[in-house]
């Protein structure tokens, strides 16, 4: 079997198609995630805390240029050593908020399948006519 045919038949495979919906749909509800932490939950926490913007938390490693702006994205820019704790903050923030909603999520599919009543065992087939008809042969040959 070619390399080409392995790779399609692994391709085309139930599994790796619902990996890539997966990976997909993952991405963009990461996107909502950084979106609802970024402009909904760091503001509140922040407003709670005293106004902190958790992006801007850092500490700077080096010496900055002369006439370099003290915020984050310029220290980074041109080049300075950065301990940029705040983004971290606000990473594990969403991590932790799309465990808990992916948790959830779990938690309702493996309720909603326990409620699920199982299925009525199903009869047995009526056998073929043909099946009958020999029978029918057989039975009259006894006689």
């Amino acid at each position: 079997m070619g390399m080409v045919s392995e790779f399609k038949e692994f391709a085309l495979k139930g599994n790796v198609m619902d990996l890539a919906v997966g990976v997909i749909i993952g991405g963009a509800f990461g996107k909502i995630v950084d979106s609802m932490v970024g402009d909904l939950i760091m503001p509140l926490v922040g407003a709670i805390v005293g106004k902190l913007d958790f992006s801007n938390l850092f500490l700077v490693l080096g010496s900055a240029p002369p006439g370099t702006a003290m915020t984050l994205d310029a220290l980074k820019k041109a080049g300075v050593p950065v301990f940029a704790y705040g983004s971290f903050i606000t990473v594990a923030v969403n991590f932790l908020i799309l465990a808990f909603v992916i948790f959830m999520m779990v938690k309702q599919v493996n309720r909603l399948k326990r409620e699920a009543p199982p299925a009525p065992p199903a009869e047995p087939a009526a056998p073929p006519e043909d099946v009958v008809l020999l029978r029918e042969i057989r039975d009259a040959l006894r006689k």
